[in-house]
């Protein structure tokens, strides 16, 4: 019983005096609550209109007839699109979209009208700078879909004029009708799709980063030995008497963020919300857990940080939140199962968008417990580092 009594007073030792570090440290309140709060507004504020609108482009219309007039008119009817400029040759537009003033182009040939009524196929040019990619893909589908109904409009015409009804034409024109349904996402809305991710991986990254400082920075100041004295020599108690706090921080941190996302703003959420909670303090502790491995291999501030910072910044990419994890490379694949946030972004994609039972996601859940489990094992490793500081430049 005193075991207990005494473990349980060190451990609150312990959490009281990582309390009064983090209240003590800017860094630590900045990197705490202020970057991911600052992480919210910017990102939720930047997508606010979530899919992109109005993007700046130019027409190069060499015919100026009727018919050209009639598809730039259609042309600025789309919800991508917006026509800024009207140049008067190629060279004109290319050199716009080189000093990023559009984003594409469209040149209309010369006799375009006289081409098209005469059958004889004239060709409609569009360029976009695919160096910015959702606005360059979407300029394309835009561009696209009015080229083919442009098509579509001058066969029309000639089937009208040579006698076929209008009912017929349709379905010479489009046989077969096809009927979209995007799942989970049906406003095709890039902020209900990139927030849910970056905002955790930004989360991630923070959470490495402070746990990092936090037991880097009592291995440079030579403050260690005391911070395990404090502890009862016990780096268990240690460990979970200075994460805990932050842990509890970086908690509520997340929910709120999540309460903007699905409360607020009103983001799918197709399961009950204490499955996106518990992902979240699970993607925490395992973060927490991650940055306690690389400092058990690499006890340095110095190195910690460096191999956070990569981590953190990889998350981005190797999360499958832009490019899918299943079209990189077999190390690339078997890389990002590394990252916790990975297994945070399965979860939301199958819980809160989808709405499967939580049985189907279980193995990612199982994955953040792993993340804990390997960092308790190497803890006696950490500990010799702890008692035996030597600090690195």
């Amino acid at each position: 019983m005193k075991t207990i009594h005494s473990q349980s007073r060190a451990l609150w030792c312990t959490m009281c005096r990582e309390v009064y570090r983090i209240i003590g440290s800017p860094v630590c309140l900045i990197c705490m609550i202020g970057m991911p709060l600052f992480a919210f507004l910017f990102f939720l504020s930047m997508m606010n209109n979530g899919l992109p609108e109005k993007l700046p482009v130019a027409v190069v219309d060499l015919d100026n007839s009727a018919s050209s007039r009639n598809f730039v008119r259609q042309l600025a009817s789309q919800q991508q699109v917006n026509i800024v400029s009207e140049p008067q040759s190629f060279t004109a537009a290319r050199e716009a979209m080189q000093r990023n003033e559009i984003f594409g182009f469209l040149v209309i040939p010369p006799r375009f009208e006289e081409l098209t009524m005469a059958a004889h196929q004239p060709e409609i040019s569009f360029y976009t700078n695919n160096a910015y990619f959702i606005p360059g893909s979407l300029l394309y589908k835009s561009f696209k879909t009015m080229s083919v109904l442009a098509s579509g409009a001058v066969v029309s015409h000639v089937l009208t004029s040579t006698g076929v009804p209008e009912t017929n034409i349709k379905p010479l024109l489009q046989p077969i009708a096809p009927e979209m349904h995007p799942i989970g996402n049906p406003w095709l809305n890039y902020s209900i799709y990139l927030n849910n991710s970056f905002i955790p991986a930004t989360i991630q990254l923070m959470v490495l980063m402070v746990t990092i400082y936090s037991i880097g920075i009592e291995i440079k100041r030579g403050t260690s030995r005391r911070w395990m004295r404090t502890a009862g020599d016990s780096i268990v108690i240690a460990m979970t008497g200075k994460l805990l706090p932050q842990t509890c921080i970086f908690a509520a941190v997340g929910v709120l963020g999540q309460s903007i996302l699905y409360g607020f703003l009103h983001f799918p959420l197709h399961c009950p919300a204490w499955h996106m909670i518990f992902a979240m303090i699970l993607l925490i502790i395992a973060s927490q857990g991650l940055a306690v491995i690389l400092l058990s291999f690499a006890p340095s501030l110095r190195v910690g940080f460096s191999a956070a910072a990569v981590i953190g910044i990889l998350s981005f990419s190797l999360g499958g939140f832009s490019f899918p994890v299943s079209s990189m490379y077999a190390p690339f694949k078997m890389l990002s199962n590394l990252i916790p946030v990975r297994h945070y972004f399965l979860i939301y994609a199958s819980q809160a968008l989808n709405g499967y039972p939580l049985y189907y996601c279980r193995w990612h859940y199982v994955a953040f417990i792993c993340f804990a489990v390997a960092s308790i094992v190497l803890l006696s490793r950490l500990k010799q580092a702890l008692l035996h500081p030597r600090y690195e430049p």
